[in-house]
């Protein structure tokens, strides 16, 4: 077992912080939804998609 973990030590640390980094990134978009903000952050006045991602 120590024999693997240490053979495979740095793709075990790059997953990690590859999770953390997703997990920061899901986290900051699920706060942002709560609070109405849009994930393009340039309105829907002028967007050709304002009919798709928002019921008006």
């Amino acid at each position: 077992m120590l024999e693997w973990l240490g053979a495979n030590l740095g793709t075990i640390i790059i997953g990690l912080i590859l999770l953390l980094i997703l997990t920061a990134i899901v986290i900051k978009m699920v706060k942002d939804k709560k609070k109405g903000k849009t994930s393009c952050g340039c309105g829907c006045a002028n967007c050709a998609m304002r009919g798709k991602c928002h019921k008006t």
